[in-house]
């Protein structure tokens, strides 16, 4: 997850010179050993994963704002993996923990954390990131609706948008679009209830159901087309965690306040 701004290149720069300052700038990462507290399945390829902060607080106060992310690596493993925090600021707070919805994908870091036993050791950096803006949708009695879109794993960032608060139970309309192939590979079901106790209605798209399903089916960009019902589109927000094609098709011509996150 990053945004990679090309630079003007001036043939004067040295080359060797340039090498080396990029190779100084990669040392000074900090990388904080941190135990696993817990590994456990969330759904079909995704875990949840739980890190123990607690001897770090440099670590845990870094994370400051939902949205926000860190770089894990594991040892004798080259490449790190950038990882969503999927437990709100006020988790490694109050119990000195980050959570994470990790999808386990053949032959990368990420299979061979969800591999990995309680007690072990990884590394983390601090997390990074401004994450979400919520400023841009504040007051709620000026952005009553708010529209939450999120696929796949992209809804880990989402649940520490929701558990760390927004003002949804002020907002006449707050509505979380969530998509997957089908229940089976769904995370965070049982958060479900306590999300819409929060004030945000649950919208569950699935994209190949199987024939007992009656809800949403297809695509949410698809289902939010069915659905609209935006009464003011000035007055509504969104928040978007997924590819770039759902975002323009979601959004399409109507002129929301967006905040968008990618994943």
């Amino acid at each position: 997850m990053s945004i990679l701004r090309r630079l003007p290149f001036r043939s004067f720069t040295p080359r060797r010179r340039f090498a080396t300052l990029a190779a100084v700038r990669q040392d000074t990462t900090v990388w904080t050993p941190s135990p696993i507290s817990s590994i456990e399945t969330a759904a079909e390829s995704l875990f949840h994963v739980s890190i123990d902060v607690s001897n770090s607080p440099d670590l845990a106060a870094s994370h400051t704002i939902p949205g926000q992310y860190l770089q894990l690596r594991l040892p004798d493993v080259g490449k790190p993996s950038f990882l969503a925090i999927a437990s709100p600021p006020s988790l490694a707070a109050s119990t000195g923990a980050f959570e994470f919805l990790v999808k386990s994908v053949a032959g990368s870091t990420a299979e061979l954390l969800c591999g990995l036993k309680k007690g072990e050791v990884v590394e983390l950096t601090q997390a990074m990131g401004n994450g979400f803006n919520i400023d841009r949708i504040h007051p709620p009695e000026d952005y009553p609706t708010v529209l939450i879109f999120a696929t796949g794993s992209g809804i880990s960032p989402i649940r520490s948008l929701i558990e760390s608060g927004f003002g949804a139970d002020k907002r006449s309309d707050v509505r979380l679009y969530y998509g997957a192939r089908n229940l089976r590979k769904m995370a965070y079901q049982d958060r479900f209830k306590d999300w819409e106790s929060s004030g945000v209605k649950i919208m569950p798209v699935l994209s190949q159901p199987d024939d007992s399903w009656t809800g949403e089916s297809g695509y949410v960009q698809a289902a939010f087309a069915r659905a609209k019902q935006i009464h003011s589109p000035k007055g509504t927000g969104a928040v978007i965690c997924g590819q770039r094609q759902m975002t323009e098709n979601t959004i399409g011509s109507h002129d929301l306040q967006i905040e968008m996150f990618g994943i």
